[in-house]
């Protein structure tokens, strides 16, 4: 029987991509999507790891499972860290992505190219099945925010997120591609050696 590891997600796009990164392991994953039972954590934190312990922590304890809680942003220096932990309701709604991103060019559009450069940040937190938080990890995706979308991949800011060296957009790239660039991916791999420790999984 394979280890289980619940996402802390109710986003297909998301969970579609943790499991990518870390399939290799030979973990069960799930997810909250098929959970109604299961409430949402209010992500109150003023930080990406406030709010991935958050959904961690509560929603390790609501299952009863090793519970993997993420949180991700899009942080703009010129716009003062801004989306930042608001990132997936930017524009008021949870989730949506055409206006979150109809926002951030908005208030990008008055300022010249080089003050367009950004980083997207994603903390990854494990918490065991009674809620006790025993690995953190942190990754980091430097780029620029160009002035309209190319790429239908992804989610998120994804359209609008430039990799220099590649001269595409995280919406273009390759999942393949991606998974060795992103934030995410980062994360994941440094969250791996615990994965693989606490749960008795895969590769390092």
């Amino acid at each position: 029987m394979r280890p289980y590891l619940m996402l802390g997600t109710r986003n297909r796009k998301k969970r579609q991509e943790i499991v990518e990164i870390l399939g290799d392991l030979g973990l069960e994953f799930g997810d909250l999507a098929d959970r109604p039972d299961v409430p949402d954590v209010d992500e109150i934190g003023a930080t990406f790891e406030e709010n991935a312990r958050l959904k961690a922590v509560q929603f390790a304890r609501a299952t009863g499972a090793w519970t993997l809680g993420e949180d991700s942003g899009l942080v703009v220096p010129a716009l003062k860290g801004r989306p930042g932990v608001h990132s997936a309701r930017y524009a008021g709604k949870q989730g949506d992505d055409a206006a979150n991103n109809v926002r951030l060019l908005a208030e990008l559009a008055p300022l010249p190219d080089d003050r367009r450069t950004a980083y997207y940040v994603t903390v990854a937190v494990l918490a065991d099945p009674n809620g006790d938080v025993l690995a953190t990890a942190e990754g980091h995706c430097h780029g620029l925010i160009i002035k309209e979308g190319r790429g239908s991949g992804g989610f998120g800011y994804d359209p609008l997120f430039l990799i220099p060296e590649f001269h595409r957009t995280f919406g273009e790239l390759s999942p393949r591609v991606k998974h060795a660039l992103s934030h995410r991916a980062r994360a994941l791999a440094r969250l791996r050696p615990d994965l693989r420790r606490l749960l008795s999984v895969g590769p390092a």
